[in-house]
């Protein structure tokens, strides 16, 4: 059966401090990643701590894209979800990793909405 949707999640290393402190920064390139893959960008909201880090999303038609930041780590986790076969989130994920001058990138791949392996507990509410 054919997944609805790919969702890659990321563990972005040895980020820019400056990059991932800057709110307008991460929200522009999020944006960019969503439009580099093809993606049709609906809204986005982003907010910084304090001291430091972004968090943010991007509402795409595909889905989304999230983010999570810790400058003083060098860390961001980023989620990329995308319906369809048009968009592809490795292309996302390849922009993030490139912009915020990341060292290393851990990134895995699930499917979405497709029938539950029997190994896997599932609950009917």
């Amino acid at each position: 059966m054919q997944a609805l949707g790919r969702h890659i999640l990321a563990e972005i290393y040895g980020c820019d401090f400056e990059i991932l402190n800057d709110i307008k920064r991460v929200e522009e390139i999020m944006v960019n990643a969503a439009l580099e893959a093809g993606a049709e960008v609906r809204e986005f909201v982003f907010h910084k701590f304090s001291p430091q880090g972004v968090s943010g999303v991007v509402v795409i038609s595909e889905s989304h894209l999230a983010i999570h930041t810790w400058p003083e780590l060098g860390y961001a986790a980023v989620d990329v979800f995308t319906c369809g076969d048009r968009v592809n989130p490795w292309d996302a994920c390849n922009y993030l990793t490139r912009h915020f001058k990341a060292e290393q990138v851990s990134a895995t791949e699930i499917e979405r909405g497709i029938k539950t392996p029997p190994h896997q507990l599932v609950v009917n509410l």
